[in-house]
């Protein structure tokens, strides 16, 4: 490795991961042998380096020796963040796998991915990434100051991620859900129309995850509902008003304002009305939830194009003029309870993007088969024509010969002049 050029590094390297170590002893020569590549001032060889050594850890048997190597492990990305933005997207794609895997490498390192003022937008929401995977009960206080303050930038859709990110660590872990949603209601104060429509969009996923747990803050939601032009923020909202129509007082009004204009309303948003109805009528009954079902169920069966939504509507007519209990059953039956699961890859496609660490599949974050089109070497065949391909070949060079030999034969010319002596006079 010392005598090659830094590309000469990285197929050494990359070769390596190919090899299987007969022991512990074995992965932990070869790693020692490594470790000084870490250090190398090509971000190349570093990825590379990386690569080996965390293949090589899963053989070590030793956890003296596995210990202090893992913490070795995170100078050297810290160091890859402190490049060009280019050179820090690509590092911060490949950090993103290896906290999946590893999230112990770099869990007391949270700051580093805090974002600069000057950060490409890019760059930016890679390092957001990386910070909601690292996000634990430990550092989430500080991961929500940093979010907050992100919510008040000027880019849109920076703005909308860093609004989701306290959503997700909200879902993904429970003793910081109450902080969470203080943030999230402070957003909603300042009355930005993006903001507050991407907390509608987060504060459903919450409840989903914690059911009949934080409705306090519903009557604060229903106060914007005004600001809700988007449609994921209307389907939500509408959910929501479904979900808790009987601990709403107003829930039927509430519903009437999104159902006049129910013909106009996008598929999501539509198929949410249709259910949130039905929702209402099963827990209060009364007239006027009647009413609203007869128009929501003859609107989406007669005046629609949209099969999903007639074919929803043909299930709850049913339900509800055969078997009424049945489709409370059904309806109101209890949801499953989500995860967040967002950006996190299959185990199995995560162990092979391990595999192929600093290549372009770690960018992508795609298999490499799944870009990469496999190119076979054509095979020389030595294959005798078929008879009737070399009968047909010579005919047709008899045929041109034929016309050539015409062609190039003596013609008589007639005698135009008539006999005339034109000799010398």
């Amino acid at each position: 490795l010392n005598e090659c050029t830094e590309w000469g590094q990285v197929f050494i390297l990359d070769s390596l991961v190919a090899y299987v170590p007969k022991d512990s002893k074995d992965a932990e020569s070869v790693i020692e042998r490594i470790i000084p590549r870490l250090q190398h001032a090509n971000c190349a060889v570093v990825l590379s380096a990386l690569k080996v050594i965390l293949k090589f850890l899963r053989s070590v048997s030793d956890a003296d020796f596995a210990g202090p190597m893992v913490k070795k492990l995170a100078a050297p990305l810290v160091t890859l963040l402190n490049t060009e933005p280019q050179v820090q997207y690509v590092a911060l794609r490949n950090i993103n796998i290896i906290i999946q895997k590893h999230k112990e490498i770099l869990a007391n390192n949270i700051k580093v991915f805090f974002c600069k003022y000057n950060d490409p937008i890019y760059v930016k929401m890679e390092k957001l990434e990386a910070m909601i995977k690292l996000a634990s009960e430990e550092n989430i206080d500080q991961l929500l100051l940093e979010f907050k303050e992100y919510s008040t930038e000027i880019d849109v859709d920076f703005v909308r991620k860093a609004v989701r990110a306290i959503g997700r660590c909200a879902v993904s872990i429970s003793a910081s859900a109450q902080k969470c949603i203080n943030v999230l209601l402070d957003l909603i104060e300042t009355r930005v129309n993006y903001v507050v429509q991407e907390a509608v969009i987060v504060i459903k996923d919450i409840f989903r995850k914690y059911p009949n747990k934080y409705e306090s803050i519903i009557s604060t939601l229903c106060e914007n509902l005004d600001s809700l032009d988007e449609p994921e923020a209307k389907a939500s909202m509408v959910w929501i008003i479904g979900e808790y129509a009987d601990r709403i007082d107003n829930a039927d009004e509430l519903l009437e304002t999104f159902l006049e204009t129910f013909p106009e309303e996008t598929s999501p948003v539509q198929l949410q009305l249709l259910t949130a109805t039905v929702k209402l009528f099963l827990k209060k009954p009364t007239e006027r939830p009647q009413q609203m079902i007869q128009l929501v169920l003859s609107n989406a069966t007669q005046e629609t194009d949209n099969p999903d939504l007639r074919d929803r509507a043909y299930i709850y007519w049913r339900l509800l003029s055969t078997d009424p209990e049945a489709a409370k059953d059904v309806i109101l039956s209890e949801k499953p309870v989500i995860a967040d699961d967002t950006s996190s890859l299959e185990p199995e496609m995560l162990n092979e993007l391990m595999n192929n660490i600093g290549t372009l599949a770690s960018v992508y974050q795609k298999l490499p088969d799944t870009f990469v089109a496999r190119v076979r070497n054509p095979v020389l065949m030595s294959v005798d024509p078929p008879a009737d391909l070399v009968a047909a070949a010579n005919a047709a060079n008899a045929a041109e010969e034929t016309q050539q030999e015409q062609s190039s034969a003596p013609v008589d010319i007639p005698d135009l002049l008539g006999g005339l002596d034109l000799g010398a006079p």
